[in-house]
């Protein structure tokens, strides 16, 4: 004889009943600290998978200190200017320091590494705050440096900006992802909006450099062409003798006065057998 429909909800009821009892108890604690799988599989910011490490990838930021930096000309960091919050390095924005005694900033400056690089691959992170402007500088001379009359740091540019609200986002050549003043990024660039980490890739390898952002690469040149030559001598840098030239050169991130963030800068020198 067929079960009535209240009478086969009340088994049904009892039966899903026993089955949970069956199961092995999870406490609460336990539930709320099993990763998802989107943490499980995400590297964390400032570390070395195992690949990289045999691929010859080192940090240049280990995530806590400013060790491996110093200010252009200097022996220690502009820390009234630089510091390291949340697992990045924070440009403080000039118009937040500590004040000196004629009520002007204290002094800052770009931030350099101790070491200098040929040939290499440099991948990071970063992300902008409404309005600012910054850059990652490579193949810099601190000696052609030093000689400018501000003390900035003189070398290639990889620009990093906010494109819709600083004035530099109206010039060509001067946005996100461009060689600064000398090559426009091209029609494959995407830009996070500001707030969110943007990932960008730099390649300088002999005469050959190139511009990645956000996985597509942007910006491809040569040294010795027509074309570097021609926006050399179109460029602000056409009067300073040796600025071109392809030399072992410090990485900078430069100090523009706004507050930006930088994080996972890693970096692999290139040999002839590196693929």
């Amino acid at each position: 004889m067929p079960l009535s429909r209240p009478a086969s909800l009340v088994m049904l009821a009892l039966a899903s009943a026993a089955a949970l009892a069956a199961r092995p108890f999870a406490p609460a604690s336990a539930l709320s600290s099993a990763p998802s799988a989107l943490t499980a599989t995400e590297d964390a910011p400032n570390t070395l998978t195992a690949a990289e490490r045999k691929a010859g990838w080192r940090l240049l930021f280990d995530g806590k200190t400013l060790a491996g930096w110093r200010g252009i000309g200097r022996k220690d960091v502009p820390a009234q200017h630089w510091t390291v919050e949340n697992g990045a390095i924070k440009k403080i924005a000039s118009g937040k320091v500590p004040k000196q005694a004629d009520g002007q900033p204290a002094a800052g400056g770009d931030l350099m590494t101790d070491a200098t690089f040929g040939d290499f691959e440099l991948t990071w992170e970063w992300k902008v705050t409404p309005g600012a402007n910054s850059g990652v500088k490579y193949n810099v001379s601190e000696e052609i440096s030093l000689q400018s009359s501000n003390r900035a740091a003189l070398g290639f540019e990889y620009q990093v900006l906010d494109d819709d609200r600083h004035p530099d986002g109206k010039l060509v050549k001067h946005r996100t992802g461009d060689l600064y003043d000398l090559i426009a990024a091209n029609e494959q660039k995407h830009v996070k909006p500001v707030g969110e980490w943007n990932q960008s890739r730099l390649v300088y390898r002999g005469t050959h450099g190139e511009h990645w952002l956000n996985g597509a690469k942007v910006v491809d040149y040569d040294l010795g062409t027509a074309r570097m030559d021609s926006a050399l001598k179109a460029s602000k840098y056409k009067s300073i003798a040796g600025f071109g030239d392809r030399r072992r050169g410090h990485l900078v991130l430069q100090d523009h006065g706004d507050e930006v963030y930088f994080r996972s800068l890693k970096l692999r020198e290139l040999g002839a057998s590196t693929p």
